[in-house]
């Protein structure tokens, strides 16, 4: 099965690993070392590195920027009950940016991370 990769820079292994295992249906699959862990939801392979440490995506850019969480590229998981699992989160403490928003296409929200790595949740409009 062909798969594509995202990779989100974390604070914390452990923690990254617990939150997208937990609430988000990803599967661990490899861990070799403290500051990298691949996990996989279907065809998507979830790459974690902490910066400085864990392998060469970690590592300093040549302009000396490192490389930090956050920001707002995202990947998007379907959701079928988004107000559901919305409320889910909310009761497992995890953060959000804002509010349910509604499209054209559907609604969404944006879910981070333990890091404060953006994941959009979407229901798409009923077809």
């Amino acid at each position: 099965m062909d798969a594509t990769s995202i990779r989100y820079i974390v604070d914390d292994i452990d923690s990254a690993i617990d939150f997208y295992t937990r609430h988000l249906d990803f599967e661990e699959r490899m861990r070799p070392g403290p500051g990298f862990a691949m996990l996989q939801r279907g065809s998507l392979r979830l790459l974690l590195n902490t910066p400085a440490g864990g392998g060469g995506a970690g590592q300093p850019m040549s302009d000396g920027r490192l490389p930090e969480p956050g920001g707002w590229n995202r990947f998007q998981i379907e959701i079928g009950d988004l107000d559901a699992t919305v409320g889910e989160l909310r009761q497992a403490g995890a953060d959000f940016r804002g509010e349910i928003i509604t499209g054209k296409g559907g609604r969404q929200i944006l879910l981070e991370d333990p890091a404060g790595n953006p994941i959009e949740l979407f229901e798409p409009v009923p077809s």
